[in-house]
C-alpha cells in the first residue's frame, strides 16, 4: 500500500472520476418511462439511501485506518473474511470488464475503427494510471477531471436544449420502487472498496463526507444524463447522441477517459482485495492483471445488461456492510484477530436470503434499505443475547 496520505481534494477528485461513468449513464435511460419528475424522484431517494451506506462504510476504514476488506477483518475474523474478499475481486474483475466492453462500445460508435480496438486502447491506459497511483497523479488527475466536468456540461446542453419531450414509446415502466433499488444499487456497489481509499486521508471525516457527496451529487448527474437522453432526444444511445451533436473529438475524450477514471478504481481495488487473500501478492501487478483479464472478456463476450449483476452485488454487500455498521459504531467490536465469527456469518447468511427473497417484492423505496434493517438489527440482538448467555 502506498504510505502517502491523500487530502480532502484527491478524495474528491477521485470519486468524481468515479461518478462520471458510461455504465451510470446506460442505467440512467432505465428512468426514462418514468417521466422525468417520478424518475428523479427515484433516483434522488435511491441515492441518498446508498450513498448514506457508502458514507458509513468509508468511514470505518478512514478512522481505523484499515482498507476495504481489512475492516471486513473487524467484523467476521481473518478467514471469515475471506469469502468477502474472493467474492469482491470476482466483482470488481466482472466491472473492470463491464466498463471498457460499454466505454469500446460507446467510443466505437463515434470512431467505428472496432470495438475491440477501443478495449484494448481503454485497457492500456488503466494500466497506465494503476501504474502512476493515485497520489501521484497530480496535476494529470486535475487536467482530466476538469476536462470531464467542461464536457459533461457541454453533453447536458445537447440534450436538454431542445427543452421539450420527443414522446414515443420508451420502453414498459418499472414500478418505483424497482427504480430506486436500481439507483441505490450503483453506490452499493463502491462500498466494498470505498474505504482502499479513506484509510490513506489526512482527514478521515471530512475526505470521506467530500466523497461521498462528490460521488452522489455526479452519479445522481450521470442518471439524469441518461433518463433525459432518452425522454429528450428519443435517443439511448449516448454515442449517437454526441454524434449527432458534432461533438467528434470531445466525445471521445468524455467516453474513454471517463471509462478510464472508473474502471482504474475497480481495478486498484481488486489488487488490494487480493493482497487481503494471499498477502504474497502484489497489489499493484494484480490491479493489471484484473485489467488484462477484464479487456479480454470485454472482448470475447457482450455485456449489455448489468441489472441482473447489479441486484447480485446487493444480496451480498448490502447486509454485509449492516453487519460492519452495527459492529463498528453500535456494538464497538473488533474480530480482526479472530480466526472466524461464526455468528456474524451466519446473520449476513439470513441477510443475504431476505435480500434475494424481498426482490419478488414491490417495496416503495426498493429491498436493501428494507434487507439491511432487517439484517442490521438481527446483528445487534444475536450479539446482545449470546454475550449476556
Amino acid at each position: 500500500m502506498n504510505t502517502k496520505k491523500t487530502s480532502v481534494f484527491q478524495n474528491a477528485l477521485i470519486w468524481f472520476g468515479a461518478g462520471v461513468s458510461i455504465a451510470e449513464i446506460l442505467t440512467g435511460t432505465y428512468f426514462a418511462p418514468l417521466g422525468m419528475a417520478r424518475g428523479l424522484a427515484a433516483i434522488l431517494v435511491g441515492h441518498i439511501i446508498g450513498c448514506v451506506m457508502l458514507f458509513l462504510a468509508g468511514y470505518i476504514g478512514a478512522k481505523s485506518g484499515r482498507t476495504a476488506m481489512e475492516t471486513v477483518k473487524m467484523s467476521f475474523g481473518q478467514k471469515g473474511s475471506m469469502l468477502f474478499s474472493a467474492l469482491n475481486v470476482l466483482q470488481l474483475v466482472g466491472w473492470t470488464a463491464i466498463m471498457i466492453y460499454d466505454g469500446a462500445l460507446a467510443a466505437n460508435g463515434v470512431l467505428a475503427t472496432g470495438a475491440w480496438l477501443w478495449c484494448v486502447v481503454i485497457g492500456v491506459l488503466i494500466v497506465v494510471w494503476i501504474l502512476i497511483g493515485i497520489t501521484d497523479l497530480g496535476l494529470i488527475n486535475k487536467i482530466v477531471m476538469t476536462a470531464l466536468f467542461l464536457l459533461t456540461v457541454v453533453l447536458c446542453a445537447v440534450i436538454f436544449g431542445g427543452g421539450s419531450a420527443v414522446g414515443g414509446d420508451l420502453g414498459e415502466a418499472m414500478s418505483f420502487g424497482a427504480a430506486v433499488e436500481l439507483a441505490v444499487a450503483m453506490p452499493l456497489s463502491w462500498l466494498p472498496l470505498i474505504s482502499d481509499y479513506t484509510c490513506e486521508a489526512e482527514k478521515p471525516f471530512a475526505a470521506t463526507l467530500a466523497s461521498t457527496l462528490t460521488y452522489g451529487v455526479i452519479s445522481c448527474w450521470m442518471y439524469v444524463i441518461g433518463m433525459g437522453a432518452a425522454i429528450f432526444t428519443g435517443e439511448g444511445d449516448i454515442a449517437a447522441i454526441m454524434v449527432k451533436a458534432g461533438l467528434g473529438v470531445a466525445a471521445l475524450l468524455i467516453l474513454v477517459l471517463s471509462t478510464v477514471t472508473t474502471t482504474f478504481l475497480d481495478a486498484y481495488s481488486a489488487g488490494i482485495s487480493a493482497e487481503s487473500l494471499w498477502s504474497r501478492l502484489n497489489g499493484k501487478k494484480t490491479a493489471v492483471v484484473v485489467t488484462v483479464i477484464g479487456t479480454v472478456g470485454a472482448i470475447l463476450f457482450p455485456m449489455d445488461d448489468i441489472t441482473g449483476f447489479l441486484y447480485l452485488i446487493g444480496s451480498v454487500f448490502a447486509p454485509m456492510i449492516a453487519i460492519q455498521i452495527v459492529n463498528f459504531f453500535v456494538l464497538k467490536q473488533d474480530h480482526f484477530a479472530d480466526a472466524v465469527n461464526g455468528r456474524n456469518l451466519l446473520v449476513w447468511l439470513v441477510g443475504f436470503a431476505a435480500y434475494r427473497y424481498l426482490m419478488g417484492i414491490d417495496l416503495p423505496l426498493g429491498n436493501t434499505l428494507p434487507d439491511m434493517l432487517i439484517t442490521g438489527v438481527l446483528c445487534w440482538a444475536v450479539n446482545r443475547l449470546c454475550k449476556a448467555a
